[in-house]
């Protein structure tokens, strides 16, 4: 499971269906990444991840992408925490 924290302002670079209007909502990139990608590598999706993420202007660790770039590859079920501060 990972975690980050974002200002409630920022929700929008985070949550497609936020009351935002940033146009790359990261959980949009997410999904995508795991409909086309599911059972390629994880270093294949960890650099589109880390597009993403930056494009999005969101801070994930390194170990959190790579999780996540497991969870798609595999296809198991990814948990983020996220803390709206």
């Amino acid at each position: 499971m990972g975690e980050i924290r974002v200002c409630k302002e920022h929700l929008d670079r985070l949550l497609t269906d936020s009351a935002g209007s940033y146009g790359a909502p990261y959980q949009q990139a997410f999904a995508q990444l795991a409909e086309t990608h599911q059972g390629k590598s994880a270093a294949e999706i960890l650099p589109l991840l880390r597009r993403a993420a930056d494009h999005a202007l969101l801070e994930f660790t390194h170990a959190d992408l790579a999780e996540q770039a497991e969870a798609i590859s595999t296809g198991k079920r990814y948990v983020l925490r996220v803390t709206v501060t």
